[in-house]
């Protein structure tokens, strides 16, 4: 096992570096650079390479490369050129904000989706099916910022219910309850966006493993529909489950950016946005290092837990 997980561990490092190069390469090549940014065009040329001097944009790209992730390693992820805020800073703040929001959304989603597919799957081509295929088809169509903006102007601003922007009510940043009454109308957008795929993907596989031999050995030793749904499909559909489930881990740093600027939530969302309008690179690249190296640690956690539930795996690695 540990073989295994080392054997993947290395075969990680390359694509993070892969990434970095990647990462770094794409805003080298964008038109508008970070000069531009921090420059107006009546300054003077003494000027705009003193400012290119103080950020180590005077060095040629592969120095600017090797400096940008020594500082990434030691934890030092660079300054803002618009706030002139240290990012590391900020991002310690906003990442357990989007996290707040996000996690509890995905696990809700996830386990209803099962819930649902399971039901959908057995129930295959009746009336239970086509509710909840129908409804998952329509969740699939609807854009989130328009599921968002229904649900503030019912919820928030017609009937109003629930808080419409923010995270905490102005005075009330302690309050737990004041804290849950601001997730209620992002949550449940999130829940309703994440759910519809979660569902058809669940489903599909249901129908594909009541059609495998061992339902109909179990069938035969007189096994009850919901005990081989619950005991032996179930944990055979989850397989696969896991895999969208490491491949979500990137959704828990970006997955709400449209839902967060909707809702005003002060988490990487707004941040990444209001760094790209800023032309504010650092924090671009930032932003997108970590959130592609999340889809390869992703992909490396659903590896690993595939090993542990079904050790043919790992032989097949191996």
């Amino acid at each position: 096992m540990f073989k295994y997980i080392f054997k993947r561990v290395m075969q990680a490092i390359p694509m993070l570096v892969i990434i970095s190069i990647i990462c770094f390469g794409l805003i080298q090549l964008a038109p508008y650079d970070a000069v531009d940014a921090m420059t107006t065009p009546n300054m003077s040329d003494e000027t705009v390479e003193l400012i290119k001097a103080r950020y180590g944009l005077d060095q040629p790209a592969y120095m600017q490369y090797f400096y940008w992730i020594k500082g990434i390693l030691s934890g030092e992820w660079g300054y803002s050129i618009v706030t002139h805020e240290s990012i590391a800073k900020d991002l310690s703040v906003r990442i357990p904000n989007t996290i707040i929001l996000v996690l509890p959304a995905y696990i809700i989603a996830l386990v209803l989706s099962i819930i649902l597919g399971l039901v959908a799957g057995a129930r295959k081509g009746k009336l239970a099916d086509k509710i909840i295929d129908g409804l998952s088809s329509f969740g699939i169509a609807i854009p989130s910022f328009w599921m968002a903006m229904v649900l503030l102007y019912i919820f928030g601003y017609q009937l109003n219910i629930f808080p419409i922007l923010g995270m905490n009510t102005i005075g009330s940043e302690g309050s737990f309850s004041d804290l849950l009454l601001h997730l209620v109308l992002p949550t449940t957008v999130l829940i309703l966006s994440f759910m519809p795929e979660l569902v058809r993907y669940v489903r599909s596989s249901t129908i594909g493993q009541l059609s495998e031999d061992y339902v109909m050995v179990q069938k035969a030793y007189g096994a009850s529909s919901v005990s081989i749904l619950f005991n032996h499909v179930l944990r055979n559909v989850l397989l696969p489950v896991i895999t969208i489930v490491g491949m979500s881990l990137p959704m828990l740093v970006t997955g709400a950016v449209v839902t967060e600027t909707v809702f005003g939530w002060p988490g990487i969302g707004t941040y990444f946005i209001k760094s790209i309008q800023g032309f504010d690179y650092p924090i671009i690249m930032a932003i997108m290092l970590l959130s592609s190296s999340l889809v390869i640690i992703g992909n490396l956690a659903s590896d690993i837990l595939y090993s542990i539930i079904d050790p043919r795996i790992k032989g097949m690695g191996e």
